[in-house]
């Protein structure tokens, strides 16, 4: 790609007013650094506006500008399951996720494993839980890194050290470090000051598609037309089979299950300031919603706009298939300064949720690896340090990762995480409502479920999470995720009746009934 001064200047400008707003951010709303609850929980100070910023840049990632439209680029109407899954997600934050707010606040819990942990008594389930979100959450943070690799190769940047056989992108490097600096120094403050300037960039960027580019086509009529029924339209099942429907609503289903689990979303909901923050948010945050189906529409643009065939592009579709459809279709009808805004708004868009992500697996380590087996003795002070150290070692660690290993197994790694990650609900959600189920069952359960998933996706070579079952003679495609769930619950739920009946202890809860609201 040739590269063009005016966009790589802008773009290179709203980096570096970020990274300003990243190192500033230390000072807002001042807190104690020196203690995990406000280095990674910004001090559960913020409040309806700066969590909806946040929880937006948390959710809603560079690699959702990205991967959303490329699924629909790809596969067509398929790719649309991300709108009912959002869908689905804002009842359950409204419903669910003050009352793991109020008990975590009651007792200064900064993960989901502390309240399993608390809720159960059991340092084992917890550890399950802690490693989950860890592994789950480590793919997701390779495929921010992506979503900025591929700005910077459409950008022209393509500046690269050869160390052993091995390419740096030095851009990409320079991004990272940055990122972890500023992340180091400021904590969960940083990307939520920085998450009001990614999501203006996106708004902006999504609008401006929206009425540039039908205008160039001949309008959505014949964006429509050009695309085809075939990527319209789910294709109609065979005889004997669900197909792409219980395909489909599978998706949408586990999706919005696992979302919220995620570690990055835990901490982004523990960071309100009150419950009633979360309510508020739950019911703004459909227009994310309206954003991301217009930006799965972009999905369709490319392909009207014919840019996989244009040869200026064969490059960065050889290096990134799809997932460059959207950035070939923003050179290809942008001016240069509109470029420029738009690949930053992608650009900052990986680095918000990168950052968030990064904290929460550090609070996940410090509190219920390092804290509760390596040094149960060690000083708030210590504590944050650590969770500091580990957060740049997550960031490396998912920047080798992409380095080392083909970008194909991130994405499969991806897919996995959704499966592992929804094995957690049980032992996160229900019990906040169910105070008898059992250690135990629920660590069978995860087990389980974790070895079903994986085995399903690994059925399709790590191609695809999608696994047929055969119920009553009929065919059913379904997201692994949720296959491996049902058996999950089933079990966990099951035994845990059958041990409450022959108990002769009581489980040792430490929250009590007032603690959730």
């Amino acid at each position: 790609m040739k590269i063009d001064p005016i966009a790589v200047t802008i773009f290179v400008t709203l980096f570096a007013l970020v990274t300003v707003l990243g190192f500033v951010a230390a000072g807002w709303r001042r807190g104690d650094l020196t203690q995990l609850h406000e280095w990674g929980l910004g001090g559960r100070r913020f409040g309806t506006i700066v969590s909806w910023f946040l929880l937006g840049g948390d959710l809603y990632t560079a690699y959702t500008f990205v991967a959303v439209p490329a699924l629909v680029f790809g596969a067509g109407a398929m790719g649309f399951f991300a709108m009912p899954y959002t869908v689905l997600v804002w009842p359950i934050l409204f419903v669910v996720f003050p009352r793991l707010w109020s008990v975590c606040h009651k007792h200064g819990y900064v993960t989901a494993a502390d309240f399993v942990r608390a809720r159960y008594g059991s340092r084992g389930l917890a550890l399950a839980v802690a490693v989950t979100g860890i592994v789950a959450t480590m793919p997701y943070i390779a495929l921010q890194l992506i979503g900025i690799e591929v700005v910077i190769a459409a950008l022209g940047l393509n500046m690269a050290l050869h160390i052993g056989g091995v390419t740096v992108d030095l851009p990409l490097l320079a991004a990272f470090a940055i990122l972890a600096a500023y992340t180091y120094s400021s904590g969960l403050r940083a990307p939520a000051m920085i998450a009001v300037v990614k999501d203006l960039l996106i708004y902006g960027t999504v609008f401006a598609v929206m009425i540039i580019v039908p205008a160039k086509l001949g309008g959505f009529g014949a964006i429509f037309a050009a695309a085809g029924k075939a990527k319209l339209l789910l294709p109609t099942p065979p005889a004997g089979s669900f197909g792409s429907y219980s395909a489909y609503a599978s998706l949408a289903l586990g999706s919005a299950a696992a979302l919220l689990l995620y570690p990055h979303s835990v901490t982004g909901i523990l960071s309100a300031s009150s419950r009633d923050v979360i309510r508020r948010n739950a019911i703004v945050m459909p227009t994310y919603s309206l954003a991301l189906g217009l930006i799965a529409l972009m999905g369709l643009m490319a392909l009207a706009a014919g840019v996989k065939t244009m040869p200026q592009y064969a490059e960065g579709f050889k290096a990134f298939g799809p997932n460059f459809a959207i950035p070939a279709l923003i050179l290809q009808t942008f001016p240069s300064w509109l470029v420029g805004v738009a690949f930053a708004a992608i650009g900052i868009g990986a680095l918000v949720p990168a950052a968030i992500m990064s904290i929460a697996s550090a609070n996940l380590f410090t509190r219920n690896i390092y804290r509760e087996f390596l040094r149960p003795n060690c000083s708030p002070a210590e504590e944050s340090q650590v969770a500091k150290i580990v957060s740049l070692a997550v960031k490396a660690g998912g920047l080798i990762f992409i380095i080392l290993l083909p970008q194909t197994y991130a994405i499969v790694l991806q897919l996995l995480g959704g499966v592992w990650i929804s094995q957690t609900l049980p032992a996160v959600i229900l019990g906040l409502y169910l105070p008898g189920l059992r250690p135990s069952a629920l660590l069978l359960g995860w087990a389980a479920g974790i070895g079903a998933g994986s085995w399903m996706v690994a059925q399709s070579s790590f191609t695809s999470a999608i696994y047929t079952l055969h119920l009553f003679g009929t065919a059913m495609p379904c997201y692994a995720a949720v296959a491996a769930l049902a058996l999950n619950l089933a079990l966990a739920v099951g035994l845990s009746v059958v041990l409450h009946s022959i108990a002769k202890r009581p489980l040792r809860d430490a929250t009590a009934a007032a603690d959730y609201g």
